[in-house]
């Protein structure tokens, strides 16, 4: 199971990234766009870290509020229910072992 998990976050920070890159590439050639919801659903579904990185990288959407805001908040959260999972599961298989 960790192994689909981690090939899931690996594939959407990819593509979170990449969609940050194109997005700001299609800005500075007035092309069709990449929609902003587009943008932070991919950072609220996992791909916070690449959403960041490529904010950061390519300075997309740095100026924007809402982006400057929500994709660190999502990161955040992200971070804590990772850290709750882990320790969830380190207390499950401590108690299933008999350790303490």
């Amino acid at each position: 199971m960790m192994k689909y998990v981690g090939i899931y976050l690996i594939a959407i920070n990819l593509a979170a990234f990449l969609c940050y890159g194109i997005d700001k590439e299609k800005a500075k050639r007035h092309k069709y766009r990449i929609s902003e919801f587009m943008l932070l659903c991919l950072a609220f579904i996992g791909g916070s870290p690449g959403a960041l990185l490529g904010m950061l990288l390519f300075h997309h959407k740095t100026k924007h509020l809402k982006f400057v805001v929500l994709v660190p908040l999502f990161l955040a959260l992200h971070i804590l229910a990772a850290l709750f999972l882990w320790w969830k599961g380190y207390f499950i298989v401590t108690t299933m072992t008999g350790q303490t």
